[in-house]
């Protein structure tokens, strides 16, 4: 918290999250993985690093916010070698809780950021918070410690507290001790934290909780806002008119209110003399976060879809519309790092891959009622807000805007589109289409490769949509920061200038050679082949482009490890991790010596158990499921197949190929050209251009018919008669009871308890090539009975049956 000046700052921040909120209510408390510093002279904002590996500490780094002159900010690292759980901003100074929550540090912003170690000893804290002069946090034993600031803290506080934070002056908790949950303050901020505790004394404040400098708001037990305390500004706001379960997370500045909305991530403010608190801002528009935290004027986030820090400043001129930069910052943490046993309400998926020494990021139990109560439209405008200077002027540049887009669209569709559909080689015969239009919008507006920040100036249109502006400077996704930038001859000599002999397969927009870098690295390089075809190098780039946002911010055990790329004049290349084992498809339908000659794999350790088969299946399921229901936003694959599904030396799978991947679902669209490979593409997108997340259904319901059979996806019966689908083959055996006619030949005598996880497999993807896409299970479901079929493998003895399992029913 900082001074009650006019660029001072609020009172911290803390809570998250949205779309699927992932603080422990009763873990870490009003503490967070973002904070701002100030005083009177400058602005610092610091977060937690997202590691990928657990020997590197997830650190504190800061950078000054000028959104004036961007070149000046400058990146710094405090304490690199010490891993931090939750850190929290005051005037001019920051403290972090490190990771065993048993040691708190502090820095001094005029004192360079010289570290101070302000405690370690035998507390463990679950949360803590920084107010404008002074430090609480909350000891998970019960009790409050307090350092700093004056003499009005108490010195001794009994009982358990949650969500502690911090205002001018003042400190307030959860009391989790009594038969209900109430909020408690201390400090004295002239009065504020008596007034504040009266005025939530007759309030359930259950997860919830955040200061600002001189008023304080909080979520109670049935979803609703309430906010008390100085309304001078109108920060106070809408809450007695908010919907139950519309917010999901706090930020909250000197003289203003900003909220995450729990439907869509979108963040909603309010207060700061911009409208008097009949007003709403949006300033950020559509863009999710998940992570907010305010100070003085500012307040950031942690995008949703690819962690980058985005910060905003509201201008009390009414006619200015919120200053918005991008930080120059790595991917930060989108939650409080915490241990298995914390987690009462869930643990978030795969967070265990963001957090080190074990941890994982927990669910908030306020999710659990969230579903009560889901508001489905935004709040109403008051005439005040649709008659206001700015709005009239938005929609005058809005008009503009519009008119020179239309044109542009014109021009293109005129020079450059045509409604045909295109056959790419990835193995087997592919439909390629252009994904123009469909590409991430973040991936083209928030670059800062290197550490280089992009500043994003929002105009505000209709008073909700806001529409980005950045200087194009190299690749478009804002995390290609974290991927290496090759140069061509780099990657020529890696490939012995892309030598047939290297060549190992084909993809969405170019040819895959295995490389080996001059650090000894081995990696696979697809290349976009060069022609004079302007038309085909347009789509190539577009797959290029397509890919590499994906993969540059989509991080999973599963899904294709991105080593970086190289873009220089017409060259397009990708640089992945080396998958020694080859593909899937590699196994299933080439011989032993081709597989071997091409793609390095050990000809001695085939796919040649049903429980090696299905656990393949099982991890591209989770790969799947990732990019399904856990991307922000989600996305649709479009192209799975065997050859798209990859296996590293510990047979380990993971989905590859991104480049025709979309945002979806897309609304069906005559004109959409279709994408994907023959005898995988799901019927209604190729005949009604209906996609869905169930087109990926039916892609990996033809590959674990491939799997079952031995089969390609499309074949001729002994080599002979018109080509036969392995959907038309399998599934009349397969429904008919007669699952033995058409097992691989190749597969040895089989257990019994492997026989049933063979039979669950199959009425799985029997299920998932049903024609109507609203007849297959989604990708959660086939992932439960392809865990329940590994679970069968290992307990062939009989313990674990078809019967007895928990499957999911799929009718």
């Amino acid at each position: 918290m900082k001074k009650n000046h006019s660029n001072s700052s609020s009172g911290h921040l803390f809570l998250l999250i949205v779309l699927i909120p992932i603080l422990p209510v009763d873990g870490v408390g009003s503490t967070s993985t973002v904070a701002i510093i100030q005083n009177s002279n400058f602005t610092t904002v610091c977060g937690i690093i997202v590691v990928f590996r657990a020997a590197i500490p997830q650190s504190i780094i800061c950078a000054s916010y000028l959104n004036s002159d961007e070149s000046k900010q400058t990146v710094v690292s405090l304490l690199p070698d010490t891993s931090f759980l939750a850190i929290s901003g005051g005037w001019d100074f920051l403290c972090g809780l490190r990771h065993d929550s048993n040691a708190i540090f502090c820095w001094s912003a005029i004192a360079n950021f010289t570290a101070k170690r302000i405690y370690h000893g035998n507390h463990s804290f679950e949360s803590f918070a920084v107010g404008e002069d002074h430090l609480a946090a909350g000891v998970r034993d019960g009790g409050v410690n307090f350092w700093r600031g004056s003499r009005d803290f108490p010195r001794n506080v009994t009982g358990r507290f949650k969500s502690v934070t911090s205002g001018n002056g003042f400190s307030c908790g959860i009391d989790v001790g009594g038969y209900r949950e109430r909020v408690k303050c201390w400090g004295g901020g002239n009065g504020v934290a008596r007034r504040l505790e009266s005025e939530f004394r007759n309030f359930t404040v259950t997860t919830t909780l955040v200061a600002g400098d001189s008023h304080m708001c909080g979520i109670t037990a049935n979803g609703r806002l309430i906010c008390k305390g100085n309304n001078k500004f109108g920060q106070l706001g809408p809450s007695n008119s908010s919907s139950p379960f519309e917010f999901s997370a706090l930020a909250l500045g000197s003289t203003h209110t900003c909220a995450i909305r729990r439907r869509n991530g979108t963040v909603v403010c309010w207060g700061g003399d911009i409208g008097g608190g009949e007003d709403y801002v949006y300033p950020i528009g559509d863009l999710s976060v998940v992570v907010i935290t305010g100070g003085g004027n500012l307040t950031c986030g942690v995008i949703s879809s690819n962690l980058s820090v985005v910060c905003w400043e509201l201008h009390r001129e009414k006619l200015l519309p919120p200053s918005v930069s991008i930080l120059p910052f790595p991917q930060i943490l989108p939650g409080l790092c915490s241990g298995k046993h914390f987690c009462t309400c869930g643990i978030f998926p795969d967070s265990s891959h963001l957090c080190t020494n074990s941890g994982v990021i927990c669910r908030s139990c306020d999710d659990l009622f969230s579903s009560i109560s889901s508001p489905q439209s935004l709040p109403k405008e008051t005439p005040r807000q649709k008659f206001s200077k700015w709005y009239l002027v938005s929609i005058i540049v809005g008009s503009i805007g519009g008119l020179i887009g239309a044109i542009s669209i014109v021009f293109w569709v005129i020079n450059g589109v045509r409604k045909q559909r295109k056959v790419h080689n990835s193995v087997q015969p592919t439909i390629g289409g252009g994904v123009v239009g469909h590409s991430s919008p973040l991936g083209n507006s928030f670059s800062s490769p290197s550490f280089r920040t992009r500043s994003a100036r929002f105009l505000h249109q209709g008073s909700r949509i806001m529409s980005i502006k950045r200087q194009r400077s190299g690749p478009s996704s804002s995390m290609r920061e974290r991927a290496e930038v090759f140069s061509y001859l780099e990657l020529a000599e890696a490939t012995g200038n892309f030598s047939s002999e290297m060549k190992i397969g084909s993809g969405s927009f170019g040819t895959v050679y295995k490389g080996k870098l001059a650090d000894g690295r081995e990696v696979a390089i697809k290349r976009s082949e060069p022609g004079p075809n302007t038309q085909k190098f347009q789509e190539k780039e577009v797959a290029f482009q397509s890919e590499l946002a994906f993969l540059s911010r989509l991080h999973h055990k599963h899904l294709t490890a991105l080593v970086g790329y190289c873009e220089e004049g017409e060259e397009r290349l990708l640089v992945y991790e080396y998958m020694k084992n080859g593909s899937l498809y590699d196994h299933l339908h080439t011989l032993s010596t081709e597989i071997t000659s091409t793609s390095g794999a050990d000809s001695h350790n085939h796919l040649n158990t049903w429980k090696l088969r299905i656990g393949v299946l099982l991890d591209a399921s989770r790969g799947i499921e990732y990019l399904h229901n856990y991307a922000v936003p989600h996305i649709i694959h479009r192209d799975i197949k065997s050859s798209n599904i990859l296996l590293d030396a510990n047979w380990t799978a993971r989905v590859s190929d991104f480049g025709l991947s979309l945002h979806g679902p897309a609304p069906p669209d005559a004109s959409m050209k279709t994408a994907g490979t023959v005898g995988y593409m799901d019927p209604e997108y190729y005949g009604l251009r209906n996609l869905t997340v169930k087109s990926d259904v039916y892609g990996l319901g033809v590959v674990m018919l491939e799997v079952i059979t031995g089969k390609r996806a499309v074949f001729r019966e002994k080599n002979q008669g018109d080509p036969l689908s392995i959907v038309e083959y399998a599934v009349p055996h397969i429904a008919n009871g007669e699952l033995g006619a058409i097992l691989d030949k190749r597969m040895g005598a089989s257990k019994a308890g492997e026989m049933e996880a063979v039979e669950l497999v199959a009425y799985t993807a029997m299920h998932c090539v049903k024609l109507e896409g609203r007849e297959r299970p989604a990708m959660s479901d086939v992932v439960a009975n392809l865990e329940n079929a590994i679970a069968m493998c290992d307990h062939s003895s009989g313990h674990v049956s078809f019967s007895s399992a928990s499957i999911i029913s799929l009718e």
